[in-house]
C-alpha cells in the first residue's frame, strides 16, 4: 500500500467511527485541498471537530492508536488541539479552532452549515468543509501559497 493510499485508508476508518457515533466533523487543511483537487499532496489529516463532541471524538480515536503530547504554537489559540498517530498517519484534530492575526483572535471554530460536501472515500461519507472558509483562514495564518492554491 502506498503512502497515499495507507492515509485514506485511515481517513476511511475515522470516518467510519465518528460518523457512527454521530460526531459533527470535516475535513480542513491540505487534506480538503488535495480532495478539492488544488494539490495533489498532503502530510496528515487536518479534522476539523464540533467542540461540543471533542471528548467523544478524543475516546474514539485514542482507541484507534496514540494521542501524541501537545506541542502548542503561539500563531494559534484553538481551544483544543489534539494530535494522533493512527497505523502510522499523522492525524490533527481541533475543535474551538482559533487563529491570532495582527494581536487579533478570530473564531474559526467548525458550524455544522461550513460541511458544503461529502466526498466517499473507501465507502464512507467524507464531510468537507467550504473552500472558502479554508481561503479566508490559510489568509489570517498568512499562508499565501495555500490561499493562490485554492484561487487557482
Amino acid at each position: 500500500m502506498t503512502e497515499l493510499e495507507q492515509k485514506l485508508s485511515v481517513l476511511a476508518q475515522i470516518a467510519r467511527v465518528l460518523n457512527q457515533n454521530r460526531v459533527i466533523w470535516a475535513v480542513g487543511g491540505s487534506l480538503l485541498l488535495y480532495l478539492k483537487g488544488k494539490t495533489d499532496t498532503f502530510h496528515d489529516l487536518d479534522l476539523m471537530v464540533s467542540e461540543a463532541q471533542i471528548e467523544t471524538a478524543k475516546t474514539l480515536l485514542s482507541a484507534m492508536g496514540v494521542m501524541l503530547p501537545p506541542n502548542p504554537n503561539a500563531q494559534y489559540k484553538t481551544r483544543h488541539f489534539l494530535e494522533f498517530n493512527i497505523q502510522g498517519v499523522d492525524v490533527d484534530v481541533m475543535a474551538g479552532f482559533v487563529i491570532v492575526c495582527e494581536g487579533r483572535e478570530y473564531d474559526c471554530s467548525l458550524l455544522p452549515q461550513q460541511i458544503v460536501e461529502y466526498k466517499p472515500i473507501h465507502g464512507e461519507s467524507i464531510p468537507l468543509q467550504a473552500l472558502k472558509d479554508w481561503r479566508r483562514y490559510y489568509e489570517l495564518m498568512g499562508r499565501t501559497e495555500k490561499v493562490a492554491m485554492i484561487d487557482s
